[in-house]
C-alpha cells in the first residue's frame, strides 16, 4: 500500500464531494484527508484527496471519479511527485507559557496567530508527520484544542487543466 494524492478538477461544486466520497465508501477505502478549494481558473474547483491504497486501487479510483459528470479531470500522484503542506492550529492556555514552550515554538518555526486573555493559538505548517510531532510535544503544556487541515498540494510534473480543456474543444 502506498500513499497517493488525487487532484480532481470540477466545474460544478454542488454535491460533488458526496458523489466522490461514495466511490471510496463503496470500496471500503478510507480517505486520509480531503481539501476543496477554488483553482486558478474561474469557475473550476480543485479537490485534493489523500489515500493509502494499492497501485491497482488508485487507478480504479481515478477512473471511477472521472466518470462523474461534473469532473473535468482527475490525476493521481505519489508523495514525491507533489509539493504539499498541511496547516495545524494548537490552542494552549496562557498559564502554560514558559521559556521551554518558547524554545519549542522557535524550533518548529511556529507562529502565535492569536493571543487572548486565557489562551494563545499557534499555527504551524508542514507535513502531517511534522504537525503530529509538534502535537506530541505540546500535549504536556495542557493543550486545549488541536485542528489540522487536509493536504494542500500542487503536482510537480508540468501539466495544465487549461491545456486539457483546450484539447477537448
Amino acid at each position: 500500500m502506498e500513499r497517493y494524492t488525487i487532484l480532481v478538477y470540477t466545474e460544478n461544486f454542488i454535491g460533488i464531494l458526496n458523489r466522490i466520497t461514495i466511490i471510496f465508501t463503496r470500496r471500503g477505502i478510507n480517505i486520509n484527508a480531503l481539501t476543496a478549494s477554488e483553482s486558478r481558473l474561474d469557475g473550476i474547483h480543485k479537490i485534493t484527496i489523500e489515500v493509502t491504497v494499492t497501485p491497482e486501487q488508485i487507478e480504479q479510483l481515478v477512473k471511477q471519479i472521472e466518470k462523474i459528470v461534473d469532473v473535468i479531470k482527475a490525476y493521481f500522484f505519489m508523495d514525491d511527485e507533489v509539493v504539499y503542506q498541511e496547516i495545524a492550529l494548537y490552542k494552549i492556555p496562557i498559564e502554560s507559557l514558559d521559556p521551554s514552550l518558547e524554545k519549542v515554538i522557535r524550533q518548529f518555526n511556529a507562529h502565535i496567530i492569536a493571543a487572548e486573555k486565557e489562551f494563545v493559538v499557534l499555527e504551524f505548517t508542514g507535513h502531517k508527520e511534522d504537525t503530529q510531532a509538534l502535537l506530541e510535544i505540546l500535549k504536556p503544556f495542557s493543550l486545549l484544542e488541536f485542528s489540522r487541515s487536509g493536504r494542500v498540494a500542487i503536482a510537480k510534473p508540468k501539466f495544465s487543466v487549461q491545456e486539457f480543456l483546450n484539447n477537448q474543444t
